[in-house]
């Protein structure tokens, strides 16, 4: 089949390649002459596991290919996937801007039937919207065209996107068009073949499902992250009540790890936007901004126990940062619990040694040059001068580190563990002192070992 893709980033990318490594014949298009230009001589502007080789392998197949011609792109595929950003604007609502100018592109340039795919992650309702902007650009031209709209979300995890993307849990279809639906089921048929993954349903429903999923796994963390501020406080150990409610398959373990907060890309702009366009229908979803609020306070939490730690005094203290991507597998910052963390440091007069495998581009890209930052080719390096030890991001890496070089290159035996990857117990044994999130026991044990070490 012949599919255009509206959009060369996160999802536009991942759709694109997947669908060309099925055999299909894609025409990716981008505004960014830049970033094309790139695409083409093999440059991928993301991170994400697998999915250099797939852009590569298809573009030199010739089933992938990339252009800035709308008209060329509209020509080119009877599926038009739009797969533009949709950023929160500054009421928490999704800036639909690129979708609709997408839209209004498609019926500038379409000469006969279509079906546009919305991929993009979008409020209820986008589909009519959508539709809308495609009849008036048809109607300036005195064209009156058949085509259909389709709800189609993306459910990519980052850092495992082409997997995910290859072996779904689930394809949702939103169309009231059954000759549509057959179309996009033949169009899925690669990824379908073991049993029928493939659901449809109404349009609105289809548009809902996506944010009440990410909804919904951001609940879970909120929820775990307020447990874990409880657990603190009452000497119990969120770890300990993670195995313990996990092993009830109504819960399961999916999602209710403690941590310094959720970032990214999805469920901080989905849960704000999903809330936002409850109040435009006179709905006050009250769970939803309480999720949004209890992950931000938690994203202080990190710098609260380290301030704390010294008494307030950070100016001049030097902090080695592991982790700076919102989670492993990907170089992505959007939203990432790093930032809060770096910028509380800063602002307190403290400087960051930083480490991470993939996101020290961005992060360069996203703070310029400046002394309070330094951002190190290895855990090891970030460690030099450094007072205390934060963990951020919870890459493999540092899951089993050398602690005898740690604790020989801090100034200070102390570690603060924004993901939980240590055991209290061993951390004392190897004679530092540690912070973890939820971690009643171990604070209350550090703490016993500060006064020590003060008096």
């Amino acid at each position: 089949m012949k599919i255009t893709i509206f959009g060369t980033g996160y999802v536009g990318l991942v759709t694109g390649a997947c669908l060309a490594e099925s055999g299909n014949h894609v025409l990716c298009v981008d505004i960014d002459e830049a970033k094309i230009e790139g695409l083409k001589a093999g440059r991928i502007p993301i991170y994400e596991p697998g999915l250099e080789a797939l852009v590569k392998r298809n573009f030199e197949a010739g089933r992938l290919q990339f252009t800035t011609d709308i008209a060329k792109a509209v020509a080119h595929g009877l599926f038009q996937f739009i797969c533009v950003g949709t950023p929160p604007d500054e009421d928490g609502s999704a800036d639909m801007r690129h979708v609709l100018t997408v839209a209004r592109s498609i019926g500038e340039h379409m000469s006969d039937y279509r079906i546009i795919v919305d991929k993009s992650t979008v409020p209820v309702g986008t589909a009519d919207h959508v539709s809308e902007a495609i009849d008036e650009a048809l109607a300036a031209r005195g064209q009156k065209i058949e085509f259909d709209v389709v709800s189609n979300p993306e459910f990519l995890k980052e850092g495992a996107a082409v997997e995910d993307f290859m072996k779904p849990d689930r394809i949702i279809v939103g169309t009231d068009n059954p000759r549509t639906a057959e179309l996009l089921k033949s169009l899925y048929e690669a990824f379908n073949r073991n049993h029928d993954r493939l659901i449809v349903m109404d349009v609105r429903s289809a548009e809902l499902t996506k944010y009440a999923a990410n909804a919904m796994l951001a609940t879970k963390i909120s929820f775990m992250n307020e447990l874990a501020n409880l657990a603190e406080q009452f000497g119990a150990d969120i770890e300990h009540v993670r195995i313990g409610i996990g092993s009830d398959p109504r819960i399961g373990y999916h999602f209710i790890y403690p941590g310094a907060g959720y970032g990214g890309s999805c469920f901080p702009k989905d849960v704000k936007a999903l809330a936002h366009s409850a109040r435009k229908v006179g709905v006050t979803a009250e769970l939803l901004e309480a999720v949004e609020s209890v992950n931000a306070r938690q994203k202080q939490v990190l710098f609260t126990k380290i301030s704390n730690y010294f008494d307030g005094r950070l100016s001049g203290r030097t902090i080695a940062l592991w982790g700076l991507a919102f989670k492993p597998n990907t170089d992505d910052m959007r939203e990432a619990s790093s930032r809060v963390l770096m910028e509380a440091l800063w602002a307190a007069g403290a400087t960051v040694r930083a480490y991470d495998p993939e996101a020290r581009k961005e992060t360069a890209r996203l703070y310029g040059d400046r002394k309070d930052l330094v951002l190190c080719k290895s855990p090891e390096a970030a460690l030099e001068g450094a007072d205390a030890l934060a963990v951020v991001t919870e890459w493999r890496e540092f899951r089993s580190p050398d602690f005898e070089l740690i604790r020989e290159k801090l100034a200070e035996p102390v570690i603060f563990d924004g993901r939980n990857l240590y055991d209290p117990e061993m951390m004392e044994r190897l004679g530092f002192r540690y912070y973890g999130i939820g971690r009643g026991l171990s604070v209350a044990k550090a703490n016993g070992a500060a006064e020590m070490a003060g008096g």
